[in-house]
């Protein structure tokens, strides 16, 4: 929110995306009512609404509500739902160009039109943040009363089987707003129910051009069945009966509406490594579950692939800016590491197990990663284990997931050590 607010003295034009029902409009009439009360001119336009679409119809009918609403004042003009509209990007280009003395911000729930055609037509005339759905830490805030709001690792350190509780109800039912205040469990399922069904009805539908979502709905369920596993786009063509090419397409419309994150493999030596199926990861725990069938239960065989998802949430939450990767490690004699995380020349590996590790143990997999790379430091992450032991060149911590919100020895700096070569 505050970023948001000052970014409203700059001249670019204000984009706020994120996943549907993630929180943006509430954020943006937030943001409105603040600066009424402080006494600017607002205007709000939603093209979800049949009444205000007319008004986007074009530049000129546009201009002339502001220009009956605001009058010449410097005042700041919301559209929610930007993606409904065709050429969105074009159409604010026009706006911008003009000079105009109003401020522009902007929401969509797809980032289909916002991040690609917008993004073409908009560089250097806006700026894109992004909305996730409510993370853990913003969770057990809420689930606390907000007592422990600027003490949270206290909280997490002196409350564990506490910690453990909210962490397991996080991961049965995900993030976002509406099923963490439904009370109940048929609430939450009925809301995410609904939030599903309106993504394919309303987006799907939509930016796919079909009256049908079969099809993609059954990838997101089979998706949803192999979190954390190498994807085969060859397999899920033959499973789903659909083309290759639609396959891959539907992936990307996926990535480009917030349901998931491709990982991709990292790797220096090709002869060794695999280098072409990407792993993903749900945006949202509480979708994947439901899409998996699992919603509010977690089975033990299905655990370890569930926390490794909240990890990479957490990861992407702490490393939001693109000069630093999310990858993971597989070789073809089946080593692997779960995340390496990369920022230009350093890079960290992260092993995740759903565990509660009595003692700090290296597994082969892991070990021969740091052999052969020499990182200067490595993580394992685990439920509830501190400890730290040197291995080879590399210090390597065991902490409890929570902690990495607060480690700040895992913001990997510029002194970093550099990759070395793979020893032959």
């Amino acid at each position: 929110m505050s970023a948001l607010t000052e970014h409203l003295d700059h001249p670019e034009i204000t984009m706020l995306v994120g996943p549907r029902q993630s929180g943006k409009t509430t954020i943006l009439k937030q943001l409105d009512a603040q600066l009424r009360a402080g006494g600017r001119n607002t205007l709000w336009l939603n093209l979800d609404v049949e009444d205000d679409f007319r008004h986007l119809a074009s530049q000129g009918a546009l201009l002339q509500k502001i220009r009956l609403e605001l009058g010449g004042s410097n005042g700041v003009v919301f559209i929610d739902e930007i993606q409904r509209k065709e050429n969105a990007g074009l159409f604010l280009k026009g706006l911008y160009d003009q000079g105009l003395p109003w401020k522009f911000v902007v929401s969509g729930s797809g980032s289909i039109e916002l991040k690609e055609k917008i993004s073409e037509s908009l560089v250097g005339r806006k700026r894109v943040f992004e909305l996730a759905t409510v993370s853990f830490g913003e969770f057990a805030d809420f689930r606390t009363g907000y007592r422990y709001a600027d003490r949270l690792r206290e909280f997490f350190r002196a409350e564990p089987a506490r910690t453990e509780q909210l962490f397991r109800e996080y991961l049965m039912y995900g993030g976002y707003p509406r099923v963490v205040l439904a009370e109940t469990h048929q609430e939450k399922l009925a809301v995410i129910n609904e939030i599903f069904r309106s993504y394919l009805e309303k987006d799907i539908v939509y930016l796919l051009r079909v009256e049908k979502s079969d099809s993609f709905s059954n990838l997101v369920r089979v998706l949803a069945s192999q979190t954390g596993k190498m994807v085969n786009y060859s397999e899920l063509s033959s499973t789903l009966g659909l083309a290759l090419s639609t396959v891959k397409t539907y992936l990307w419309y996926m990535e480009k509406t917030f349901i998931v994150h491709k990982v991709s493999p990292w790797f220096t030596n090709i002869r060794k490594e695999i280098t072409k199926a990407p792993v993903y990861y749900f945006c949202d725990i509480g979708l994947r579950n439901f899409a998996a069938g699992n919603f509010g239960g977690i089975s033990d065989s299905d655990a370890g692939f569930v926390f490794q998802n909240a990890i990479h949430a957490l990861l992407t939450e702490r490393f939001p800016l693109a000069d630093t990767t999310i990858h993971f490690w597989r070789t073809k004699d089946k080593a692997e590491v779960d995340f390496v995380i990369r920022r230009g020349a350093a890079m960290t590996p992260l092993e995740v197990k759903y565990s509660d590790m009595k003692k700090l143990e290296v597994q082969r997999s892991y070990h021969g990663f740091l052999e052969r790379y020499h990182p200067e430091s490595g993580y394992i992450i685990n439920k509830s284990l501190s400890a730290e032991a040197t291995v080879g060149e590399t210090q390597v911590r065991c902490q409890p997931y929570w902690e990495l919100k607060f480690e700040e020895a895992f913001l990997i700096s510029d002194a970093a050590s550099s990759i070395n070569p793979p020893q032959r």
